[in-house]
């Protein structure tokens, strides 16, 4: 994996984020992948356990909201991201997250965890 593509795949996970349903994670996730919310939370463990989550989490595909990323670093088939994502308008909420996400052959996310922070946490 080089920076342009982790850039590729967050595009992707912004892209999937916005698409009604959860079909597009099997395009940035593997069948078995680990998806961690936060630093010290017990992973979602396997595609479909990853779909109910993320339908759960999201209050839709039509959610506004701005996202702007940055590679921090990219090691073999490991990176690091910065994200902040601002919801709105109105701006009601707005989070900077690390990434960390490691790869499979073939580019699809593997393990994902994601370091959230809100202002004012």
């Amino acid at each position: 994996m080089d920076r342009s593509d982790v850039l590729s795949w967050v595009d992707a996970y912004e892209r999937a984020w916005h698409s009604p349903g959860t079909a597009a994670l099997a395009e940035i996730f593997t069948d078995d992948a680990s998806y961690l919310q936060g630093p010290y939370r017990e992973p979602v463990v396997g595609l479909p356990a990853i779909a109910r989550m993320w339908e759960a989490e999201r209050a839709g595909p039509d959610e506004a909201f701005d996202m702007s990323r940055d590679v921090v670093a990219v090691d073999g088939d490991t990176a690091v991201v910065r994200v902040e994502v601002r919801y709105g308008p109105p701006l009601d909420e707005q989070w900077r997250d690390l990434w960390i996400v490691r790869f499979a052959a073939g580019g699809r996310c593997a393990w994902f965890e994601e370091w959230p922070i809100a202002p004012g946490h």
